[in-house]
């Protein structure tokens, strides 16, 4: 764990590295609410990702002509919608080789307006990426295509949203499957990790 100004960098129990930062975005606070946490020490929202990359500048196009990310210098963008923004930076790859599995992430996910997911997906296919179709996802529609660097982007509707098969106040205490995963309920609940859920133990104590 280090200390760096307004900012607390760590790993989580599988080596992934996150960082807790206080900063001053001007969007409108996602407040995390807890019972045993004070509100104003609470999670305000997701501030951007990091990625490695040897050669930043192959992204520029696509990043800054076809999604519209504005350049901040380097590797360094700020992704701003009408609501929220977030950014997005490259930094230099150590010398090992990167191996996926547990502690590394998947893919980089972004949200866009339910009318806007056609044209994003034209757009995206128009710069000469391998975009997927549109693929249902139960509580949202996803594309899913690798910018030149080589991290694979989601682009997700924001809805129908999480409570479409869910009472909105029981959200995430139980595994809940697309229909067309269900029939792998058995394996999944043998192989995934269990959440610790702290609101159980609040009620149960």
């Amino acid at each position: 764990m280090t200390r760096e100004a307004n900012r607390l960098r760590f790993a989580d129990p599988e080596g992934l590295g996150l960082e807790l930062a206080h900063v001053d975005s001007g969007d409108p606070p996602l407040v995390a609410a807890a019972a045993d946490i004070p509100a104003e020490h609470a999670l305000q929202g997701f501030d951007g990702a990091r990625a490695y990359t040897t050669a930043p500048e192959r992204s520029a196009a696509l990043l800054g002509e076809t999604l519209q990310f504005e350049h901040e210098g380097d590797g360094d963008w700020i992704c701003a919608g009408e609501e929220r923004g977030a950014r997005w930076s490259y930094d230099p790859p150590p010398p090992e080789r990167g191996i996926q599995g547990a502690g590394t992430v998947h893919h980089i996910a972004w949200a866009a307006p339910d009318a806007d997911h056609e044209a994003w997906r034209k757009a995206v296919a128009a710069a000469g990426a391998h975009v997927t179709p549109i693929i249902d996802r139960q509580y949202f529609f996803s594309i899913y295509f690798r910018e030149p660097s080589g991290v694979l982007f989601e682009i997700a509707t924001l809805g129908p949203g999480f409570a479409t098969d869910e009472d909105p106040a029981h959200l995430g205490e139980a595994l809940r499957l697309p229909p067309q995963h269900e029939h792998l309920r058995a394996q999944l609940e043998r192989t995934l990790t269990p959440l610790h859920n702290p609101r159980a133990t609040e009620v149960s104590s």
